[in-house]
């Protein structure tokens, strides 16, 4: 392993947890900062039903973003992906484990996520 400037390590993977009561329901937020982009699980249960990626391109201003793994049908966790790659710049892997029927319990989650990104970007 490598130590970058500020004291970081090259290829290390960090964790960074954390919860929120959002609408009568505990939803949990699981972060592993990874070279280059971050992983985000977010649920109720531990679950892995979805797995969306996102990154940059040269070519669009919109990040690419794919299903690698879930009910294609929910566009949570693409669209979820897409934003926060357009966000981070970064690449996104986000896993999205919770009731897709609700938009506005997707849209508090998400006001929650950019909330710990502004929080804590270090962790992203």
């Amino acid at each position: 392993m490598n130590e970058v400037g500020n004291g970081e390590m090259l290829g290390a993977i960090s964790v960074h947890n954390f919860s929120e009561r959002i609408l009568e329901q505990t939803v949990h937020f699981h972060v592993m900062k990874l070279s280059g982009g971050f992983f985000l699980w977010v649920g109720s249960s531990p679950l892995l039903s979805n797995l969306a990626v996102s990154m940059s391109s040269r070519y669009d201003s919109m990040p690419l973003s794919t299903l690698v793994m879930g009910d294609p049908s929910d566009t949570t966790p693409n669209s979820l992906a897409q934003r926060l790659a357009k966000k981070t710049k970064k690449q996104v892997f986000v896993s999205y484990s919770l009731p897709a029927a609700d938009s506005s319990l997707s849209l508090l989650v998400e006001n929650r996520i950019k909330k710990e990104l502004e929080l804590h970007p270090d962790k992203f």
